[in-house]
């Protein structure tokens, strides 16, 4: 019996030129924006070239791996818009990410951040919602994915990590009074994040109940 917990030999063409992180960002670049509420798994990702930003972290932790570092995920998460899930690698004792997002500031970060915190607040001016609030407010401890099994092929698991993700420590980025002193977004700032953004994918929190 065929073995599905190990790449087929049309999915290794793919993988075996994923080298390096930016070689994985670009991959995921390619790949059409998810506005599904499902998850798929880094074989789904390759089959489907579909992703949404879990599933993108998910796929980059899985293709770090295999090019030596260790695979781990980052939940940023916010208030009145949706979280963004990261892939985190370290290159030079310094620490980077990858990402899938429907916005283009909140993609690919070079390794230069001396820690995750430092990381994560570069993604602070391009993490706003559409009533132009900056919405970031805490992350995850990193979460490594090596523990789930299989998680590279198996949609099943994927549920679990995302269970996962909501259980873990957080970091809270600023206090009450620092929070009640943001400005909203500027108009230039906001077009600018929105260029080619898929309207299905967008969180109008003015739109929630």
């Amino acid at each position: 019996m065929k073995n599905q917990n190990i790449w087929t030999s049309q999915e290794l063409k793919t993988i075996r030129l994923l080298t390096t992180p930016y070689k994985i960002q670009q991959f995921l670049d390619s790949t059409a924006y998810s506005t599904e509420s499902c998850y798929r798994s880094p074989r789904s990702v390759l089959r489907d070239t579909t992703a949404h930003c879990f599933d993108g972290a998910v796929f980059a932790a899985a293709m770090l791996e295999r090019i030596g570092f260790r695979p781990l995920i980052v939940d940023m998460q916010a208030v009145r818009d949706d979280d963004h899930v990261i892939a985190i690698f370290k290159k030079h004792g310094r620490i980077g990410a990858i990402a899938k997002s429907n916005f283009v500031g909140l993609r690919y970060r070079e390794p230069i951040y001396k820690n995750v915190r430092e990381l994560v607040i570069s993604y602070f001016s391009s993490f706003y919602n559409m009533d132009k609030e900056y919405s970031l407010r805490q992350f995850s401890v990193p979460l490594n994915l090596k523990k789930y099994k299989n998680f590279q092929f198996n949609d099943d698991v994927m549920e679990v990590i995302g269970l996962k993700l909501s259980y873990i420590p957080v970091t809270k980025l600023m206090t009450p009074s620092m929070i009640r002193s943001l400005q909203k977004v500027d108009d230039r700032t906001f077009t600018a994040g929105m260029l080619g953004a898929d309207p299905k994918g967008i969180y109008f929190p003015s739109k929630k109940k």
